[in-house]
């Protein structure tokens, strides 16, 4: 065991965005002691020498992958890797005993087959697949609490399902008029060199992507809203990239089953609904979410509204997606598959302006 009690973790993909986010709140949990760091193309070099800003505080090599040796000094793995690495990782991390948190796509879809249609690859891991809990708390407390593998749930579907999840779970909504328009920062793209997240290709200019149901974010979302609502649930999400770091708002519209039904109405439904999810935030009626008020912690911030014109329920989402979009999430997941506070370690206090 880690220093003090602490539990030992480890981070494979720790050169990224979501693997230095870990970092920094790994650190400052009390809980866990960071013992691996894991990467391929920077193994043998000191994370310092990839963020010279925590070299004060992080005196750790990137070391090379060996599934052996980070399950004989971890109790938990986080998989901070893309798409198609950790099936190849996690069952033997399992079976060694370890706790699997993945921040990739890999765990998050209950059938495989979904998963293989939009990602592709021959998965041969059904079996410990089908035990993966999906990483979004605030509606699957209960599974995450027994699971060993956990599939930390995206960014957009996570700022996408938390303003969603009311009105289909308590059927207030004709589910196949969901539309969801969501705006990411530019992190979101990740730390590769990438033509169109360049400074002079991304500054001063917004555009949307994947649409017409072409983003992997599509199946994922579609998944845990058929999940609430009983039934499948088709819906139309249009994501857009925007010239800043951080932050993902998402705008969701929806015509109502009972035009009667006003703001004060939602409001109370959400609040009964989020009462036990210490980091959704419901905002009074009239006031809308903005992704600064998220920067930098693991809140979700909800501004509801309804129009009374058109019948139709909108409601507004702002997380940052590496925090409760990613790094967070997984800490938050973690914290319920140890039977520790939901919130220990998290940060609920924004960097602002």
């Amino acid at each position: 065991m880690g220093e003090l009690g602490r539990v030992p973790v480890g981070i494979v993909g720790a050169s990224g965005y979501g693997g230095v986010q870990l970092v920094r709140l790994l650190k400052e949990h009390p809980g866990v002691e960071l013992v691996y760091l894991g990467g391929e193309s920077s193994a043998g070099k000191p994370f310092s020498d990839l963020y010279p800003h925590l070299g004060h505080c992080v005196d750790l090599n990137i070391e090379p992958l060996d599934l052996d040796i980070i399950a004989s000094r971890c109790k938990v793995v986080f998989l901070s890797l893309p798409n198609g690495l950790a099936y190849q990782m996690a069952p033997a991390l399992v079976a060694k005993g370890c706790k699997v948190l993945d921040l990739s796509a890999d765990y998050r879809f209950f059938d495989l087959e979904t998963y293989q249609s939009w990602y592709g690859g021959d998965r041969a891991d059904r079996e410990i697949a089908a035990t993966a809990a999906y990483g979004l708390p605030e509606l699957y407390r209960d599974r995450i609490a027994e699971a060993s593998l956990i599939g930390c749930a995206g960014c957009y579907p996570t700022a996408s399902l938390l303003a969603l999840s009311p009105l289909l779970k308590q059927g207030l909504i004709l589910s196949e008029t969901a539309i969801i328009d969501a705006k990411s920062g530019t992190s979101g793209g990740g730390r590769q060199a990438k033509t169109n997240l360049l400074l002079a290709e991304a500054d001063n200019s917004l555009g949307p992507y994947g649409v017409g149901g072409r983003h992997r974010h599509t199946p994922e979302i579609e998944q845990v809203c058929s999940d609430l609502a009983g039934h499948e649930v088709r819906v139309q999400f249009t994501p857009h990239l925007i010239p800043m770091v951080r932050g993902i708002l998402a705008t969701v519209y929806a015509t109502l089953r009972d035009p009667g039904l006003v703001r004060e109405d939602l409001l109370t439904i959400y609040k009964a609904f989020y009462r036990s999810s210490p980091f959704v935030k419901m905002l009074p009626g009239g006031t809308y979410p903005q992704t600064k008020w998220a920067c930098g912690t693991n809140l979700c911030y909800i501004g509801i509204e309804v129009d009374p014109r058109t019948d139709r329920v909108i409601v507004m989402s702002a997380i940052d997606n590496l925090v409760k979009g990613q790094a967070g999430q997984a800490l938050q997941c973690l914290n319920l598959m140890m039977g520790w506070e939901e919130t220990l370690g998290l940060p609920t206090m924004g960097f602002y302006p």
